[in-house]
């Protein structure tokens, strides 16, 4: 087996829960809906810095993170619990392109997808290539970078205001979107709004196309707060360890201190429906690359 094909076979055995449908319970979920109390309504308001990169101010407020037990693919690492969001934030209104990639980074594409052109999403990064990715955006762009690494250890400074991995809940909150079905656009995903393995829908919703590659980023609708390919295309770096979520409410939460992986979210070209589901989460091992792994940007917002 050579190195690469070894890199893609143990990259799939990581994401090994999400390739059958999770069914487990959690006695300390609800059946409450994630709808957010903000404005649902909302004109997002646009940030655009340097290489084409957009992003998305996203209001503080507080929703329902997880998932009701009633829902089709539910796992369960998703119990409900309330979060609130203090401070508003932004946060990348696509995934990071190669071509974005390549011009922070002056350095070779890293993507198995090259071919799919400059606008398709980088994938075959470690966790730790984004957090550089973004302190080289920073100091390229003025801001303070905010992440310092010693000896391998990535301290988060919270107050900077450079560019950042949004954390676990930032991103659900943001791609929920204040709603609270399984897909911020309802029960079923279809592949006209999303890029994932489409042979293997929801359970109850109609199969699709399965492309079996990445597709540029922004080739469908956006969600009702600007942001696209929340679901499906690339799963996406987030800052936390992944842990077991609490049983009481939480405000701001940024997971444990320690951990040998990081999660990510949002599902992927090769995977199911219910993994692209916004309270789905998995998690990828800091040493290893994945074909179906990227990144989107977060920044501190005024």
């Amino acid at each position: 087996m050579t190195a690469g094909r070894f890199i893609i076979f143990t990259a799939l055995l990581a994401l090994a829960a999400c390739a059958t449908e999770g069914d487990g319970e959690n006695a300390a979920s609800d059946d409450r809906a994630g709808a957010a109390t903000v404005d649902t309504t909302i004109s997002p308001e646009q940030l655009t810095g340097s290489h084409g990169i957009e992003l998305v101010r996203i209001p503080a407020g507080t929703f329902v993170m997880g998932s009701p037990t009633s829902e089709p693919g539910r796992d369960e690492d998703e119990r409900q619990h309330r979060v609130t969001i203090t401070k508003p934030f932004y946060i990348g209104a696509t995934e990071v392109t190669q071509a974005q990639w390549v011009a922070v980074t002056e350095k070779d594409n890293p993507s198995r997808f090259v071919d799919c052109g400059e606008s398709c999403p980088v994938e075959m990064v470690k966790w730790h290539e984004t957090i550089d990715f973004c302190n080289a955006l920073s100091e390229q762009e003025g801001l303070e970078p905010a992440y310092t690494i010693d000896r391998g250890y990535v301290k988060w400074n919270e107050a900077a205001n450079g560019y950042r991995l949004p954390t676990e809940a930032e991103w659900e909150y943001a791609c929920r979107a204040g709603t609270g079905t399984p897909f911020w656009n309802g029960r079923c995903l279809s592949t006209d709004q999303a890029n994932y393995n489409g042979d293997h829908p929801l359970e109850g919703c109609p199969k699709g196309e399965y492309r079996n590659s990445t597709v540029p980023v922004g080739s469908f609708a956006s969600n009702p707060w600007g942001l696209y390919d929340t679901h499906g295309n690339v799963w996406e770096w987030c800052w936390d360890r992944k842990a077991a979520y609490p049983k009481e409410a939480a405000t701001d939460p940024k997971g444990p201190p320690y951990g040998g992986t990081r999660v990510i979210r949002g599902g992927g070209w090769h995977f199911h429906a219910f993994c692209s589901r916004s309270a789905n989460r998995d998690d990828g091992g800091l040493k290893l690359r994945y074909i179906f792994v990227g990144m989107r940007l977060a920044r501190n917002a005024p």
